[in-house]
């Protein structure tokens, strides 16, 4: 390589922790809304609006169609064979179990509430990352996996109960189905990002997706008015968080590496709490704010736990 063209990259390259930091706090600030705007579409259980299945469908035939004019526009080319299975799982995760379980668990639960439970994600996302990675997390990491594990599944058994009785909600189980399906989709999309550009990679989890959701969507519409708050919501989950936000999120994965840049997830379930309480009114209770910090202290001490590159093989002495 002649010393022109390293001089040439060499700005590049000190520029991409900086580039993945920002662009992963734009994709954090955008998914931050989703819990909110995806309870304004849907409704409450006393008010129904959009149906779940409609809402978690639709905004990914919303985007799948954006996705397809953007990579016909940069005439991207199509994935290679050993790519097809890992964009099908990752779009089983982040393009229908994330969003189809979240809505129908939005239903019974509000946002506040949603978004503790989902406070895990960048812990397991973090820890799927470096499996596929190859690297082996060490046994303090797995352990703040567990104790942030037992803190969320005490918070879903005690939050809502006046008398303290244990009670687990079906509301409950589905957001932790949604923040596993999330924490795989973004670990498998963070590995295909070493191969192929950010944006292409979640651009064909969108467009794979195409023939399911865009007819779903259209025989899930709704068939009768719902107000127009609905619609906004909607048109945010769709426009904001399934396209635009998961373009950023997804680069920076690719900039930062998933296993650091996961860990910009932390503010999340704060936002989303903040958001929930500005445009819906939820309530922030003393018990929501205590395990909400307890949970994002666990998350931390598990950023600092180290992370080793898992020993490669001996090479063959008979070679």
């Amino acid at each position: 390589m002649s010393t022109s063209s390293t001089a040439a990259q060499a700005p590049l390259s000190n520029s991409a922790p900086g580039k993945a930091l920002a662009l992963g706090l734009l994709g954090v600030g955008l998914f931050a809304l989703s819990l909110p705007m995806t309870r304004l579409a849907v409704g409450g259980a006393k008010a129904p609006q959009l149906s779940p299945e409609f809402v978690a469908l639709g905004r990914a035939a919303v985007a799948g169609v954006l996705a397809a004019i953007g990579l016909v526009w940069q005439r991207a080319p199509f994935p290679g064979r050993r790519d097809w299975a890992l964009l099908v799982a990752m779009a089983g995760g982040v393009v229908f179990g994330f969003p189809l379980l979240t809505s129908i668990a939005l239903r019974d639960v509000d946002a506040v509430h949603a978004s503790l439970i989902l406070a895990l994600l960048p812990l397991f996302t973090a820890a799927l990352g470096a499996l596929l990675a190859r690297q082996r997390p060490s046994a303090g990491f797995w352990l703040c996996a567990l104790l942030g594990a037992v803190l969320v599944m005490a918070y879903a058994l005690l939050h809502g109960s006046a008398s303290l009785a244990l009670t687990l909600r079906r509301a409950d189980g589905l957001l932790v189905g949604a923040m596993l399906s999330a924490a795989a989709g973004y670990a498998l999309g963070g590995h295909l990002t070493r191969s192929r550009p950010a944006g292409q990679v979640i651009g064909w989890a969108l467009v794979l997706s195409l023939p399911v959701t865009v007819p779903a969507a259209w025989w899930l519409r709704p068939a009768t008015a719902v107000q127009l708050s609905a619609w906004v919501g909607f048109g945010y989950v769709a426009l904001m968080s399934m396209w635009l936000g998961f373009l950023a999120w997804y680069r920076a994965l690719a900039l930062g590496g998933t296993v650091r840049i996961s860990q910009l997830q932390l503010l999340q379930p704060f936002l989303s709490m903040l958001a929930a309480a500005a445009l819906l009114g939820e309530r922030l209770d003393g018990t929501t704010l205590t395990f909400a910090a307890a949970v994002l202290a666990v998350v931390f001490a598990a950023r600092r736990m180290p992370v080793r590159d898992a020993p490669r093989p001996a090479p063959d002495s008979r070679s």
